[in-house]
């Protein structure tokens, strides 16, 4: 069988979304289902350490439904297929659907078993009841996963401005296989082993199977899944949200409930709303720990969505030529937000940014780096009872530093000790009070003719010289300045002594290093401390 292309659209012979990508216990979750077989099943499951179905029905009778031609910005208008009562026992999570066809009479079946196609995913999660909280709050990257996805045709990486949330998931955002290596942007690289700088290996795997390019870069399964199954299996607890609701329990006041925020993997776009309502969670005292790379690098905008819903606006590259705000609110102007005419980089709350460092071991971005954390403060508490010192690199064998990452204009001390370092070429920037780097790594930004294969670039630059020319003014001094960069750990205050604490481990693939017993306990140590340091 031919592999997929990158349009996924109706690859396989049943696929479904919810309505909603949160429901609250006692709603209904309702999933719109295109199907060509005459009956499908459906399955729910709580994926927590593990799989624990929670629902089923069998024999739901399965309809083809019309999918319009800008699906992907527009949302696809299905009607509801089944409806799911999300029972107020239901614990808070990230809930599975599983959709099986049970009879397929107008797709091939001359492809392996391992491709499903007469299985689909779509997912949502329960959120928690006011009085039944936990301590801390966790939120998947749900504005990113969207990003990527291209069902319907276009994503934010292949000429779209918007895309709509009421559509399927792509393949292997949800579920997939798990394998060693070939699934990763950053493929960790063994002993003697040369760089997949192409991407070669990625690129065999995902034709083999199916998958569309993106696959790897966001989704439940690559990032939140991993982190879920380790905390929940290590006796860790804590509510479930998706970008979207933190908006909303700022609006109720629910947000204040908690100790800490916590998210992980690539968490790259954020609305102005989502953003607003984590930072003043900070100022009145609450932690953040960001276990991501690329991190808030993307102002987006919700919208209406013409088929119903909600669409994601962002014009990325393009945004002070093609967005309607640019001329006349540039502050919502949905580009990058560091832009100058935004001027709100994230470093003023994250203490880094992508700017000085965008990349490790992908592409041609420190194709041979080392893959970890070169420990600098040895003695901070994120490193305690680790047994690293000095010059020790942390999570290598994992690979936890790639593929996209953020760092920091680095300086150093009286005692060669690394320090953030106030970037005066930075429009609006308030560089957060105490910033203390703990550990940091070289990385980079790519440009034209640098990436690999499983990622277009535009065709006039690419995120070297964007940056270059956006921030800095363009030229080889700006250039200079954007290929040189770090990936950085930190802690930092951006309200100042009074306020909370912001804990950044910059880097995507961070989670991918839990089963290394170092990497487990410097998270134990930032979960423990951003939970109970109130």
């Amino acid at each position: 069988m031919a592999g997929v292309a990158d349009d996924i659209t109706h690859y396989d012979s049943i696929e479904g979304y919810c309505n909603e990508l949160s429901y609250a216990a006692g709603a209904v979750a309702e999933v719109c289902v295109h199907t060509h077989a005459a009956s499908f099943s459906v399955s729910v499951e709580r994926w927590g350490s593990a799989r624990e179905p929670v629902w089923a029905a069998d024999e739901l009778a399965g309809a083809a439904q019309a999918t319009p031609a800008d699906a992907d910005a527009s949302g696809c208008g299905w009607s509801v297929s089944v409806e799911i009562p999300v029972d107020t026992a239901w614990r808070t999570g990230f809930y599975l659907i599983t959709l099986t066809a049970n009879h397929d009479d107008d797709h091939d079946d001359d492809h392996d078993d391992n491709q499903h196609r007469n299985v689909g995913y779509a997912g949502f999660v329960v959120t928690a009841a006011p009085d039944h909280a936990a301590p801390t709050l966790f939120v998947l990257g749900t504005n990113t996963w969207n990003a990527y996805n291209s069902w319907g045709g276009r994503s934010l990486y292949s000429g779209g401005t918007q895309v709509a949330f009421r559509r399927p998931w792509g393949r292997g955002m949800l579920v997939r296989p798990e394998v060693e290596r070939d699934d990763r942007k950053s493929r960790p690289r063994y002993t003697g082993e040369e760089p997949d700088a192409d991407g070669e290996i990625y690129q065999a795997y995902r034709f083999a199977n199916g998958y569309p390019g993106f696959m790897g870069s966001a989704g439940w399964f690559t990032h939140e899944r991993r982190f879920v199954e380790w905390a929940e299996g290590s006796g860790y607890r804590f509510d479930y949200a998706v970008s979207s609701d933190l908006a909303r329990l700022r609006a109720s006041g629910d947000l204040t409930r908690y100790r800490a925020i916590v998210s992980v993997g690539h968490d790259e776009y954020w609305s102005a709303d989502q953003r607003e309502a984590v930072e003043a969670f900070v100022a009145d005292g609450g932690n953040v720990a960001s276990l991501s790379g690329n991190t808030m690098f993307w102002q987006v905008r919700p919208e209406p969505a013409a088929h119903g819903g909600t669409t994601m606006v962002c014009h990325k590259y393009s945004a002070h030529r093609t967005d309607p705000l640019a001329a006349t609110n540039p502050t919502a102007m949905t580009g990058m937000w560091a832009d100058p005419e935004v001027a709100r980089p994230e470093s003023n709350f994250l203490g880094a940014a992508s700017l000085y460092g965008l990349y490790h071991r992908f592409g041609q971005a420190t194709a041979r780096g080392v893959g970890g954390f070169v420990v600098h403060r040895d003695d901070h508490w994120m490193f305690a009872d680790t047994g690293l010192r000095y010059g020790d690199v942390l999570g290598a064998d994992f690979g936890v530093v790639g593929y996209e990452t953020v760092g920091c204009l680095l300086g150093f001390d009286h005692a060669r000790l690394p320090i953030a370092v106030a970037d005066p070429a930075l429009h609006g920037s308030s560089h957060p009070h105490d910033t203390c780097v703990v550990a940091y790594t070289q990385s980079s930004n790519l440009g034209v003719g640098e990436y690999p294969k499983s990622i277009s670039a535009l065709d006039d630059q690419g995120d070297l010289e964007f940056i270059a020319e956006r921030i800095f003014g363009g030229g080889p001094a700006a250039l200079a300045k954007v290929r040189h960069g770090n990936s950085v750990m930190l802690t930092c205050r951006p309200s100042g002594p009074s306020g909370g604490e912001v804990v950044v481990v910059g880097s995507t693939d961070w989670v991918f290093g839990l089963a290394d017993p170092a990497v487990a306990q410097v998270t134990r140590n930032i979960m423990e401390h951003v939970c109970s340091e109130l």
